[in-house]
């Protein structure tokens, strides 16, 4: 997608954290981190035997933490800076989801989003570049090394574009809207496969990524600037790519030479790329995963 110039960035939604950052108090720990990265690099994930940590964190700070977009003004700005692209994007994902999140009978609060190279410890555990995007429930937060957009081109395969990179963030923020429902408590994610728990988690985060897509181009600024130009059916193809590239068996095809479905953690990529466009055209209220059978899912 691509930002209407003209609208403006209030700042404040990411931040920026330099190395040496702790979180303290009520952290799952490292058993947790160990967790994800054998999802990542397995395809197996044993989250639901730590459990979803829905208790809650203080952050003490031994690191600098700072706005991430201090110099980020504009959407010419969030055009041309990776990380005023995230700023944007998460300003324009709050303001759907403090609308949105009516319909859905929640109480919307904004999740955290923090920035970081190279490592940062989390309320999940230690998160390098290698663990790639995620969301942490006990922080109930979102942490992003930038340098991923460029593995996820060159490693995973997607055509890029800035709508892929906005796909990533709408889905771990359709994570935090989870934490809120209640879904990342009440699922079973200790399964595999193509219709389990954690599969259902992952493809409902998609279509709540697709739901915003839906939306962004309407959602104004303070002003009443849309925050962006209308969306084009390549930035569409982008982000598809993107949800395509990340799917259990194009990670597994492309890891191992072989594809299980019965290890499947996050959903194939047809899976993937059919939920998104399902939230995309049908809005949140159609993306619910945990009431289709495993067959139509």
């Amino acid at each position: 997608m691509t930002f209407n110039e003209d609208s403006q960035l209030k700042g404040g939604k990411v931040t920026r954290r330099g190395r040496g950052a702790a979180i303290g108090g009520g952290a799952v720990g490292v058993g947790a981190i160990v967790v994800f990265l054998i999802a990542q690099f397995t395809g197996v994930d044993l989250s639901g035997i730590v459990g979803d940590g829905g208790g809650t964190t203080q952050i003490q700070q031994q690191g600098d933490t700072v706005d991430a977009a201090s110099e980020c003004r504009t959407g010419r700005d969030a055009n041309l800076k990776v990380e005023c692209r995230m700023e944007g994007a998460a300003e324009s994902l709050d303001g759907y989801w403090t609308s949105e999140a009516r319909t859905l009978g929640i109480s919307y609060t904004s999740p955290g989003f923090v920035l970081f190279s190279g490592s940062t410890d989390t309320g999940c555990g230690q998160a390098s570049a290698a663990t790639g995007p995620f969301y942490c429930p006990p922080d109930r937060a979102i942490y992003l090394d930038t340098a991923f957009y460029d593995d996820l081109q060159s490693e995973y395969g997607s055509s890029g574009g800035p709508l892929a990179q906005m796909y990533v963030v709408a889905h771990e923020w359709g994570h935090h809207v989870q934490q809120l429902q209640g879904a990342f408590a009440g699922t079973d994610r200790s399964g595999t496969g193509a219709s389990s728990g954690s599969v259902r988690v992952e493809l409902q985060a998609d279509c709540y990524a697709g739901a915003w897509v839906g939306d962004a181009a309407t959602t104004k600024d303070a002003n009443g600037e849309t925050f962006f130009e209308p969306i084009t059916r390549s930035q569409i193809d982008d982000a598809l790519s993107a949800a395509s590239a990340v799917g259990d068996d194009s990670i597994q095809e492309r890891s191992s030479g072989h594809v299980d479905p019965d290890t499947f953690t996050h959903g194939s990529s047809e899976q993937r790329q059919n939920w998104f466009l399902r939230g995309y055209q049908r809005g949140a209220t159609g993306c619910d995963t945990f009431s289709v059978p495993g067959s139509s899912l």
